[in-house]
C-alpha cells in the first residue's frame, strides 16, 4: 500500500503559511513506514526541533483504478478516517529554500498516524464532514470537508491520471488552518464529527 497526500487544499491554511494557491492539487508521498496505528505514541525525532501537527480526513481506496473520471470516483473509496500529517517544518523550510522536495520533512518514520476507518454509510453528506484536533484538551484545528478546494472525487480523479490507485492505499486530503508545533508530553485527540478516532501521546 501507499500513502498519497494533498498539500494546500484549504484556503485558510494556505494563507497561514503564506503560500500561493495552487492551480492544481499538490501531491506528495509518505512511505508505509510512516504509519502509526492503534494510537501508538509518536516519538519525537532527534533530527528536528519543529514538528507540526496537521490533522486531515483520510480516504481508504477500495479498488484498483487509473484515469478515473470524477463521476465514477466515489466507487473507488469505501471509508473515511482521520490522520495526522506530522511535518518537520524546519526540514521543510530548508528544502523549500533550495527548491528541493519535501520528502524527509513529510515522510520520516511515524509521521502518519492513522485512525480506524468508518464506512461511507455513516456519512450522509461527504461534503459536510466536520473534524478537529485537540492538543492537551484545547482545540487547535477545526475543519469541514466543504472547505476543501478540491473535494474527495476531484482528488481521486486527479491523482489517478498519473498514479494507479490500489486497494488499501490511503489518501490524506489536506489540513485546515491552525497547524502548530508539538512537544514531548503532548496528548493529541482527533475527532470526526463527535467520534474520537485518535488519542495518543508525543514521547
Amino acid at each position: 500500500m501507499k500513502i498519497l497526500a494533498i498539500g494546500r487544499n484549504y484556503a485558510e491554511h494556505i494563507a497561514e503559511l503564506q503560500n500561493e494557491v495552487p492551480d492544481e492539487p499538490v501531491i506528495f508521498f509518505k512511505p508505509d513506514t510512516a504509519i502509526l496505528r492503534n494510537n501508538e505514541p509518536f516519538y519525537y525525532p532527534e533530527y528536528s526541533t519543529d514538528i507540526h501537527h496537521e490533522v486531515e480526513l483520510i480516504l481508504r481506496i477500495s479498488r484498483e483504478g487509473k484515469n478515473i473520471e470524477k463521476k465514477f470516483a466515489h466507487k473507488y473509496y469505501d471509508a473515511i478516517g482521520l490522520g495526522i500529517d506530522f511535518t518537520a517544518r524546519d526540514l521543510q523550510a530548508k528544502a523549500k529554500a533550495k527548491g528541493l522536495p519535501w520528502t524527509l520533512a513529510k515522510g520520516f518514520n511515524g509521521s502518519a498516524p492513522v485512525s480506524e476507518f468508518l464506512p461511507l454509510s455513516e456519512f450522509p453528506d461527504l461534503q459536510n464532514i466536520s473534524f478537529r484536533l485537540d492538543v492537551n484538551g484545547e482545540t487547535k484545528q477545526q475543519g469541514n470537508s466543504k472547505m476543501m478546494l478540491n473535494d474527495f472525487d476531484d482528488i481521486i480523479a486527479y491523482i489517478s491520471k498519473f498514479i494507479t490507485l490500489k486497494k488499501g492505499d490511503i489518501i490524506y486530503t489536506g489540513t485546515p488552518e491552525g497547524v502548530g508545533p508539538v512537544k514531548i508530553g503532548d496528548r493529541l485527540e482527533g475527532y470526526v464529527e463527535d467520534k474520537k478516532l485518535l488519542d495518543f501521546e508525543v514521547k
